[in-house]
């Protein structure tokens, strides 16, 4: 019972103080602003555990959109329904852009898989080969070389690689992509 007084004052002093402003009152409108960017950050990070470097990024994606969709909040209605909705629609547009980028690169768990199965319709000698992975890494230029030993064997992400190796971000994804591009191609003998 508690819980629900707690939520309830919580819900009428954030729905209060953005209707003031709506009204103009700089003051209140800012103190909603930062009430509720708590409440969004506690959102996300409940949601986005495997995630945390893309809480703040959402957090402000969802206070823009707050900010820039205030006119449409019906005053009749429950405040926190109009902002689950949004914060909703970003987390979810979120994860789509995220699982669109990397689509663009196979993990290298994928490449070894083929790679497997490629010997394992070989005939004698092939058949026992043994792929020494960081052999075949070797073989790679150093652009693509390094983002695959740093986001795929040591489990960085791609911000994290890029601060590492003081590559951009971008460098990271296209060294990735290409990098297993051209592993498969040697698994496969085609280099």
């Amino acid at each position: 019972m508690t819980e629900q007084v707690h939520f309830d004052s919580t819900e009428a002093r954030l729905r209060h103080a953005l209707l003031q402003g709506r009204d103009g009152d700089a003051v209140a409108y800012h103190g909603f602003l930062n009430a509720l960017t708590a409440h969004l950050r506690a959102y996300f990070r409940r949601r986005l555990i495997a995630l945390p470097d893309e809480v703040e990024d959402l957090v402000q994606e969802a206070l823009l959109a707050v900010h820039n969709q205030r006119h449409t909040y019906d005053a009749g209605q429950p405040l926190t329904a109009w902002v689950h909705a949004i914060a909703k629609y970003k987390l979810v547009d979120r994860l789509r852009r995220r699982a669109g980028k990397e689509r663009l690169t196979d993990p290298l768990d994928a490449v070894l898989e083929n790679t497997a199965e490629l010997f394992s319709t070989a005939d004698g000698e092939a058949a026992e080969a043994r792929i020494d992975v960081h052999k075949l890494l070797a073989q790679l230029p150093e652009r693509q070389r390094v983002p695959i030993v740093r986001t795929k064997l040591e489990g960085l992400s791609v911000a994290q690689a890029a601060m590492a190796t003081g590559m951009s971000e971008s460098a990271i994804k296209v060294g990735v992509h290409r990098g297993l591009k051209a592993l498969a191609a040697l698994i496969k003998g085609e280099t």
